[in-house]
């Protein structure tokens, strides 16, 4: 990004009373000078997929600030191509790989948890009830054993090591964070640890634009981000109707690195990095 252009993102969130500091007043070292410099206040900005209509806008902004993310996938519907982990979209995932970012699951068929299941009132959990909102059964709620729900994960973890030819992180992160003590200790012993995310780093991407406009989303991620923080967006979500990357994504890294912020991958996140070393798939 260009100083005009990085100028003209400081005017815009100085408009909101957002800007402090060097970007407000016209010095400072540049878009990811913070990165340059060290990382004493890390965030750690996640992806899950989406509908993937904006994912090229997404890359770009991240390439121009030199910022590297976490990305979660599943083979989710897109409004172009065979799915996220289709052969559609494999080029950019090897691109994204190229610039040094990280790969996680979020199920093969974005599978969301309904509910723990015992073969008898009282015993141990054998499985899980499951609505997947992908793949052959979307939409649909049935029972999954334990090796089943692990294989969700692996799956879409393997797909993402074939396309990209990197390690992903023994991480999962499972749709819309919903989990039981069982499904984490299940999905720990297959490998994947679960990642949620703060909450101050909900970025709101998937609420509705009427109740809460992008202006608004803008301002509270900027008043309220912490350092250590894990941050969650999506590469589209279909329900949205004003578009959060096209008009928030930006500015608030910008805002981010204006207040002495930087950007790391869940692969240097503290409560992580053990796990990471001797559970990284092979």
């Amino acid at each position: 990004m260009d100083r005009r252009r990085l100028v003209r993102s400081a005017t815009a969130l100085a408009a909101l009373g957002l800007v402090r500091g060097s970007l407000a007043a016209g010095s400072g070292g540049g878009p990811g000078a913070a990165q340059v410099r060290g990382c004493e206040q890390p965030l750690y900005l996640t992806f899950d997929t989406g509908h993937m209509g904006v994912a090229d806008l997404i890359a770009q902004v991240l390439k121009r600030h030199g910022v590297q993310v976490t990305f979660f996938a599943a083979n989710e519907a897109t409004q172009q191509g065979d799915g996220c982990l289709g052969e559609y979209w494999a080029p950019w995932w090897q691109a994204r790989a190229g610039e040094g970012h990280e790969f996680a699951s979020h199920t093969w068929d974005h599978m969301y948890w309904r509910a723990d299941l015992r073969a008898r009132a009282g015993g141990p959990v054998t499985g899980f009830r499951v609505r997947p909102s992908a793949g052959p059964r979307a939409n649909t709620s049935f029972a999954i054993d334990i090796a089943g729900y692990g294989e969700q994960i692996t799956r879409a973890a393997q797909r993402l090591a074939q396309i990209t030819g990197r390690k992903p992180l023994p991480l999962f992160r499972a749709p819309g964070g919903k989990t039981s003590p069982a499904l984490l200790a299940a999905a720990r012993e297959a490998g994947y640890a679960h990642v949620g995310w703060s909450p101050s780093g909900f970025l709101g991407d998937e609420l509705p634009s009427e109740s809460h406009p992008n202006d608004k989303l803008l301002r509270q991620a900027l008043e309220n981000i912490r350092s250590g923080d894990i941050l969650l967006a999506h590469l589209g979500i279909w329900s949205r109707k004003s578009v959060w990357a096209q008009a928030v994504l930006e500015p608030l890294i910008v805002g981010l690195l204006d207040k002495g912020f930087c950007f790391r991958t869940l692969a240097q996140h503290p409560g992580y990095r053990d796990w990471i070393a001797q559970h990284r798939l092979s």
